[in-house]
């Protein structure tokens, strides 16, 4: 067990490792920006170190600047919480390379989840059930691409590689809007990753979104802890989570739930993550 460990997050994330450190004996640096100076709980860390201005570009997105206070307040590990640099590769690589642990998955994990094409690939080889669609990036030629989305049938879905969320994803309806929706997929992922690679898979109309969340540690152990419905959205956003999932056996979630360990072996995954699964025709699409 740790320590010490610096959290690179703000607010309730903050908040709830902090006090969960506290439960197992933890001590805990935070790094704050400017802005979360007064937050009231920074008070119930054993250090607080400010990192920068507001803006997060120079605060908690500011790799460097959180090394240097995890190195100063002698802290074994960071942990990133989620979103900022809790998915940066180069960032969990550049900790690690400083002797220190990241708290999440290992960066050659991490270059694969930021990776759709390889993690499909990947997934599909798990046994984890996928959505028909192209086995990997598409051509630079139409021709071919219509005939592929010809063959998966209207609508499908246009995402780019390395593109994350909603964000380098477009749904087509008709061959007409394809042209349109490769170029600026393209572009839109290029722009936001660096990666122009895209890939086509058919859409699935009004699926339940189902989750199958799991836990592994640094030796190989997966377990997962059931499933969760986040159907009940607006504007992608959920509104509401159920769990278990009504109406889908529990045979079903357990083979499923099978399928999701195997693959996070097969991937060498460490940490708390989460299988999302568009259910459609009783049929599950990772």
């Amino acid at each position: 067990m740790f320590g010490k460990i610096l959290i690179a997050n703000r607010g309730e994330i903050a908040l709830r490792i902090v006090r969960a450190c506290r439960d197992l004996g933890i001590k805990t640096v935070i790094a704050h920006s400017e802005a979360d100076k007064g937050a009231g709980y920074l008070r119930l860390a054993d250090q607080a170190i400010c990192i920068g201005p507001a803006p997060a570009s120079q605060s908690y997105l500011n790799a460097s600047a959180i090394l240097s206070a995890a190195i100063i307040s002698d802290a074994e590990a960071i942990h990133p919480g989620c979103g900022f640099l809790a998915a940066n590769a180069d960032f969990a690589e550049r900790v690690e390379s400083a002797g220190l642990t990241f708290i999440g998955p290992r960066p050659d994990t991490l270059k694969l989840l930021n990776d759709r094409i390889a993690l499909r690939q990947a997934m599909k080889a798990a046994g984890v059930p996928c959505p028909p669609g192209s086995e990997g990036a598409l051509p630079d030629g139409e021709k071919e691409i219509f005939r592929l989305a010809k063959k998966l049938g209207y609508p499908v879905v246009v995402k780019g590689s390395g593109a994350c969320g909603e964000r380098g994803l477009r749904v087509v309806h008709t061959e007409a809007a394809l042209p349109n929706a490769i170029a600026q997929t393209r572009a839109e992922a290029q722009d936001l990753t660096g990666k122009p690679d895209i890939y086509l898979e058919k859409h699935l109309e009004i699926p339940r979104q189902v989750d199958i969340q799991l836990l592994a540690d640094a030796h190989g152990n997966v377990v997962h802890f059931g499933d969760r419905d986040g159907s009940m959205q607006r504007r992608r956003h959920r509104l509401l989570e159920e769990a278990p999932a009504p109406g889908i056996p529990n045979r079903v979630i357990a083979k499923i739930g099978e399928r999701c360990i195997e693959a996070c072996k097969q991937i060498d995954f460490r940490g708390i993550g989460s299988f999302e699964f568009l259910v459609a025709d009783g049929d599950f699409h990772f």
